[in-house]
């Protein structure tokens, strides 16, 4: 009985094809279930990337944390679509505006708000992430 080299090649394959079918078990703690989901968890609700934001407003002293709160409400009421943020890093008070993610927006930016606010600059900052960016309509649309 003659057995071709193809023959002999294609009984090898299906017997290394059954050898190599199975199953596989994974025992592991069940905390690690718990980081994983908690990782997951935190990179969805806490989502900061480096970008860029305009300083509009900082201050020291008596009286800084109220001078930055009326320029957060002014300018939330002026710029209503973007955001304001007011934080505190020993000892200034500042009002940080916008989520930028390149620092040529943040500057186009700020010139809207230079006139209003003249000690504005950009200054790179952990920003949310912006919401997609809206599409424009076809006109068979």
């Amino acid at each position: 009985m003659k057995i071709s080299v193809i023959s002999l090649l294609l009984i090898l394959f299906a017997l290394s094809a059954s050898a190599q079918s199975g199953s596989v078990e994974v025992l592991a703690d069940p905390a690690i279930d718990q980081l994983v989901e908690k990782h997951i968890y935190l990179n969805r609700h806490q989502s900061t990337l480096d970008g860029w934001r305009v300083q509009i407003f900082f201050d020291s002293g008596a009286n800084s944390k109220r001078k930055a709160t009326e320029v957060l409400n002014r300018f939330s009421s002026q710029f209503p679509d973007t955001r304001a943020y007011l934080s505190f890093k020993e000892p200034y008070y500042r009002v940080r505006v916008g989520d930028f993610r390149t620092r040529l927006e943040a500057e186009g930016f700020m010139k809207s708000v230079k006139a209003e606010y003249p000690n504005a600059f950009a200054t790179a900052d952990k920003i949310n992430s912006p919401p997609p960016e809206k599409t424009i309509p076809t006109a068979h649309e």
